[in-house]
């Protein structure tokens, strides 16, 4: 069992504090309280999430201060020491910084893999940075569950910059674009093929993309692959939307750039606050997402209730076996919830 997950299970096993607890030490900066009540939304278990909903509906009214920034990128281009580079940078500013790190998670126990905390070892120790690494559990794209609702409680607790990073696979792109304001892609130099591997929608997706490791002998090659980065832009989004996603070059490491760049999405997050474009991806993301709860919470519905499970091992069947169309099967199941409603 790794480290992440006998904390989470540790936390939970304390006594247990009340809902005035968790909200007054959250939004008193209580990193210990803030960490037990992260944990509390992850908690599968139905006490556990009620409370977690209790606590969510009183902290909201303390929420959306915060700038939201998505980080994703491969494998092995430094995502991890990109946002150490950064949190410090900011720190420096006398910004509060809490990273969501979505780790994958482990098929054996479930905990997170990677531990960020390890990998950011300067940035977690520091007195206005708070480290997260959540397991992504096997969910779309490698984003943990209840990333959202752990992005609001770092809100609430007075955070001025929450970054989420991704483990960088799947549709781990959409779903962090979908809760965050600004989304940067961090690629490398290659040995000429650092194109191939990136997929047209992170190019659509991205608000900007920083080439890494852009220093030493590797500068030149950096350079080129910005360039190339820059024309697939101009490609993918034609050259009226080409100015959408700057390209830029930056060295984690040796913090080169890193400044620049943070400077660079302070200027466009007030430009779409001026514009009132903020405000209404806001508002058009929380939409979202009350939809994607609906669709959740159907599916367990239509997997967990009772009256419904006749039907549904004899439409699971006659799908399987051949007998009925997947959409005639989705049409029964959801034609005995609209009629189950109906009743009541």
């Amino acid at each position: 069992m790794d480290n992440a997950q006998t904390s989470s299970k540790r936390d939970l096993q304390r006594p247990r504090l009340t809902i005035d607890e968790y909200e007054h030490g959250v939004v008193d900066g209580d990193r210990t309280v803030l960490g037990r009540a992260i944990t509390l939304i992850e908690s599968s278990s139905e006490a556990h999430q009620q409370l977690a909903q209790e606590l969510l509906k009183r902290l909201m009214p303390r929420t959306g201060g915060a700038a939201r920034i998505g980080i994703t990128g491969p494998p092995g281009v430094g995502k991890s020491t990109f946002i150490e580079s950064l949190g410090m940078h900011l720190v420096s500013m006398d910004k509060r910084v809490a990273v969501l790190a979505v780790d994958p998670s482990s098929g054996v126990t479930g905990g997170s893999i990677l531990g960020d905390k390890t990998r950011m070892m300067e940035l977690s120790v520091h007195a206005n940075a708070f480290v997260r690494p959540s397991p992504s559990a096997g969910t779309l794209g490698g984003v943990a569950q209840k990333t959202r609702e752990t992005l609001m409680v770092c809100e609430a607790a007075g955070f001025d910059v929450v970054l989420v990073e991704t483990v960088g696979v799947g549709q781990s792109e959409t779903a962090v674009a979908e809760m965050t304001d600004f989304f940067l892609v961090l690629m490398q130099a290659g040995g000429g093929d650092e194109l191939q591997g990136i997929k047209r929608g992170v190019l659509e997706l991205a608000d900007m993309i920083a080439v890494n490791k852009a220093d030493g002998s590797n500068l030149p090659a950096a350079k080129r692959a910005a360039a190339e980065l820059q024309s697939a832009v101009r490609l993918t989004r034609g050259s009226a939307e080409a100015a959408i996603a700057d390209v830029v070059l930056c060295s984690a490491l040796s913090g080169e750039g890193v400044g620049e760049l943070w400077g660079e999405i302070e200027i466009r997050l007030d430009s779409l606050r001026g514009n009132g474009a903020f405000d209404r991806k806001r508002r058009g993301q929380m939409l979202r997402w009350m939809w994607q709860l609906v669709d959740e919470r159907l599916r367990e519905i239509t997997r967990d209730h009772d009256g419904l499970g006749a039907l549904r091992n004899e439409v699971e069947s006659d799908v399987h076996g051949g007998r009925m169309h997947p959409q005639q099967g989705a049409q029964r199941i959801v034609g005995a919830i609209v009629q189950g409603l109906s009743k009541e």
